[in-house]
């Protein structure tokens, strides 16, 4: 009998192994997603999908783990510099994968290129990214449209998402400095109807902290855009600081897709400040870095927390 147990133990082993290595040969085992369907379905229902920028492993273990726990569908974020920063996109898009697989996360996921180059779209679609964004708005109206035109096609081919932008968005993302246009409406449709899946359109917001003189969000500027482009989910950018009742105001004006990264940054180094200043660091093995960098990680997840409620994705996955 126990030979026969180990035997049926052997056998269901080598039936999983034959799974991976038949799903491995189809593409992966990832549940990485786009986020058309996951955008579709945000516009339809009057709420926004976060996109929440990960830096490192604590970063992305932190964000999926709270959007598990919501059952909120989520896109997770990756600049050119962090990409850069954790080795490559082929790094970051590897470590996503299979820490989905290893978490047993089951809501929707996507990855998406934030604020790309021409060359860092098709670094990321080579690697396995799901989603892209391509930033050409510090380009001609002409340059724009004929790149994301280019884009635009290559990703239905590979079946990704793709964003686009139009109206520089203020502040400062990879040393790509914007002043927070409002974006043509005009402009706007030209770029949708070339087929992406959403559009970044400039409305007053800018990256990073708010400035005190900030003269808040243009709804009028948003409405006309909204008009223009019918039921396309528009993204906001510079999610971080933006008072409650304007987001939930620019998601009741077509908003889909809200971007934050700079909140999440402050929450994780004000509780390690806190940990390390409290002297924590020096008792026992506090200087551990599971120990160390573990209550930023709290941090970034009750952020995640505060924002997936606010944006009403809560659920929905």
């Amino acid at each position: 009998l126990r030979s026969r147990g180990l035997g049926d133990v052997y056998k269901r082993q080598t039936e999983d192994c034959e799974k991976i290595i038949t799903q491995a040969i189809k593409g992966g085992t990832s549940m990485l997603v786009t986020a058309e369907e996951m955008l579709k379905k945000a516009k339809a229902g009057k709420y926004a999908v976060g996109q929440f920028n990960i830096n490192n492993l604590e970063w992305t273990k932190a964000i999926l783990a709270t959007a598990q726990e919501l059952q909120s569908p989520v896109i997770l974020g990756v600049s050119e510099g962090a990409g850069k920063y954790m080795t490559g996109f082929g790094t970051v898009a590897a470590m996503v994968k299979a820490m989905i697989e290893e978490m047993n996360i089951t809501v929707p996921v996507a990855l998406h290129l934030d604020h790309g180059t021409y060359e860092g779209c098709y670094k990321c679609i080579k690697a396995g990214f799901s989603s892209i964004m391509f930033d050409g708005s510090h380009l001609p109206i002409e340059e724009n449209i004929e790149k994301t035109k280019e884009l635009v096609a290559v990703c239905k081919g590979m079946g990704m998402s793709l964003e686009a932008e139009v109206g520089s968005i203020g502040g400062e993302e990879d040393g790509v400095v914007g002043m927070g246009e409002c974006a043509d409406p005009e402009e706007c449709k030209k770029i949708a109807d070339l087929g992406v899946t959403m559009l970044a359109a400039g409305i007053g917001n800018i990256h990073g902290v708010y400035p005190a003189n900030w003269k808040g969000l243009s709804f009028e500027t948003l409405a006309a855009v909204s008009e223009k482009v019918g039921d396309m989910p528009l993204v906001l950018h510079g999610g971080t600081g933006i008072p409650a009742d304007m987001i939930k105001k620019a998601i009741s004006l077509g908003v889909s897709k809200i971007n934050v990264n700079t909140e999440c940054q402050l929450s994780f180094a004000a509780a390690t400040r806190e940990y390390i200043e409290a002297g924590k660091d020096q008792k026992g093995k506090g200087f551990d870095p599971r120990k160390l960098l573990a209550p930023g990680a709290e941090a970034i997840k009750a952020t995640v927390k505060e924002k997936m409620e606010l944006f009403g994705s809560v659920g929905k996955a």
